[in-house]
Formats: structure tokens, sequence, C-alpha cells
């Protein structure tokens, strides 16, 4: 028996489509000093640039932090929007609480010298993310017109290392 129900229609809005040659591989980190704990620093140009400088016209970009308390976010860079995203992510787990993590007379794994009471970092960056994954069409990284790609502090101020690699056809 075939099923009846009505399909969404579906509507192209542009298509393109490229032979597989000219397949380029290309990675760069990027260095950033943050401030302050939720601080958002707009990272969008300086993806732009490495898509540019990959010469990727067709493919992907991949950016991610290496830190489970920095994250990369994909939002609109609204200055009372980023205030607002703020206050709500010391809402979800403020700096004050109780974090077993941050209990030094209990813990044993992962601990350095300078280790910091942070938990709450870690926890906000479960809400956020440490990556995104951005469509490259025409040389650039395809975003929409009021999205930005941010790095976000979560811990404290300290240099935080961003990993961008471009993957697609070059042109």
């Amino acid at each position: 028996m075939v099923d009846s129900l009505p399909r969404p229609s579906v509507r192209t809005v542009h298509s393109t489509v490229t032979p597989v040659s000219n397949f380029v591989a290309y990675a760069e980190t990027l260095e950033y000093h943050t401030s302050h704990a939720l601080e958002f620093i707009d990272i969008t140009a300086d993806v732009q640039n490495a898509v540019a400088r990959a010469g990727v016209q067709m493919g992907q970009v991949v950016v991610i932090s290496n830190h489970t308390t920095a994250a990369v976010v994909l939002n609109e860079h609204e200055p009372l929007l980023l205030n607002d995203m703020a206050r709500t992510l010391s809402r979800i787990a403020p700096a004050g609480d109780y974090y077993e993590h941050n209990d030094f007379s209990i813990r044993t794994v992962n601990m350095t010298e300078r280790e910091c009471a942070n938990g709450h970092a870690h926890c906000q960056h479960l809400f956020l993310g440490a990556s995104e994954t951005l469509p490259v069409h025409n040389g650039r990284a395809y975003i929409g017109q009021y999205q930005s790609l941010f790095l976000v502090e979560l811990d404290h101020a300290r240099l935080r290392s961003v990993f961008v690699q471009v993957l697609g056809i070059g042109g």
C-alpha cells in the first residue's frame, strides 16, 4: 500500500554542482587574548579571512574551541542581546553555586598547580558547545545577514585558541 499523504514542497533557491577535483584541505589556529568571563569575541572576519586564504570555493569550514571553558557559537551581534545571553548563562550556571569540580578537598582527577574554581564555566559550556560547521559557498563562509561567529570566554582572562579547518573545492 502506498502512503498517500502529501509530501511537503521543496523549493531550491540556488544550486551549484562542482566536479570533484582540485580538493583543498587547509587549517590554521587563531589566538585571542580574552579579558573576562562571559565575553563574546566576534571572530567572523578572522574565519572569513581563513576561508579566503584556503582558496576554497565550495565546501565546509569547521571552527572549534580547543578549550572546555570557551565556546564557539553562531548568533546575532547586537550588544544588548550579547548582554542578555551573558546574563542567561550566568543564571543557568552561576559562578557562586557549589560545584564538586571546585571542591579541591574531594577532587583528585585532572588537577594542576594553577587549578581554579571554574565548574560553572564547564556547565555553561554544555549549553553552547565547542564548534560550528558552516558551508563555504563562492569562497565565503555562508552565514545569515545578522549572524556572527563568537568565541565565548566562560572562565577568566587568558590566551585562547580556535582551530579553523576548511575543506572543499578550490577555485
